[in-house]
């Protein structure tokens, strides 16, 4: 699977996303790399590995439809089939939300739909985690939709908030955790199975054949954690969300 990474600063969770590739821990590699800041270590890590990096934002395109178009058109040209957001601090065009509907995924420093919403970012999450006297926080990673933070979430991992943390002390140790985390549940994505809440409870599976990061059967009709091969009827009839919602 070719995954595009798209991130603004400083690329640490896309340098875990490169490590889990090369390490046969994700099934897939990244094929390109994306960032709207020009300066972003983002970029010098992609460059470093050998993977194609562009620096593309609104002010180089002219406006947000053209940057849109310029993002569509690399994304085929590297024949993408995900998307994950490592710290990209913009929007995505609605065009791109819905060429790759499903398939985008974002990571986010707490457990959502806490601390989630624009201007929820970096350390301003960890601070707010601290002043609401919260006594766990973690990492979620959700599909993106068109409104901040709000799309399905896929996985959740806890970590603990102690007494004495400060917003810094908390966000190195969500940090250590969100770097094995997302390579996990990545994995996991890749390889067509849905993983857990932040209990580490497997709510159902992802069925591969059809749509790897799209439908979702209940684990109840199916067995535990067995990946099942279902004509696209089957899978459209048995057709679950997270909770097992019916889609």
């Amino acid at each position: 699977m070719n995954i595009a990474v798209f991130a603004s600063h400083g690329g640490s969770d896309l340098q875990a996303i490169i490590d889990g590739c090369k390490n046969n821990q994700i099934n897939a590699r990244v094929s390109v790399v994306i960032s709207n800041n020009g300066n972003s270590m983002a970029l010098q890590r992609a460059e470093a590995e050998g993977i194609p990096a562009y620096h593309l934002s609104a002010n180089k395109s002219g406006n947000e439809e053209a940057l849109a178009t310029e993002i569509l058109d690399i994304l085929a040209k590297y024949n993408v089939e995900m998307i994950f957001l490592a710290g990209y601090m913009r929007m995505l065009h609605i065009s791109v939300l819905e060429k790759y509907n499903n398939r985008i995924f974002n990571i986010h420093p707490a457990l959502l739909p806490k601390f989630g919403g624009k201007g929820m970012h970096g350390m301003n999450v960890h601070t707010a985690v601290i002043k609401a006297k919260e006594s766990e926080t973690g990492v979620t990673i959700h599909r993106v939709n068109a409104e901040y933070d709000s799309g399905e979430i896929v996985a959740q991992t806890t970590v603990p908030v102690l007494k004495n943390d400060t917003p810094e002390i908390l966000a190195a140790r969500v940090l250590d955790r969100e770097y094995e985390f997302l390579v996990e549940v990545i994995g996991d994505i890749v390889n067509g199975y849905k993983v857990s809440d932040k209990n580490g409870t497997l709510l159902c599976t992802n069925i591969k054949g059809i749509d790897r990061s799209g439908y979702h059967i209940p684990i109840s009709q199916y067995g535990d954690g067995i990946e099942t091969i279902l004509t696209k009827e089957q899978y459209q009839a048995n057709c679950y969300k997270v909770g097992g919602e019916e889609c």
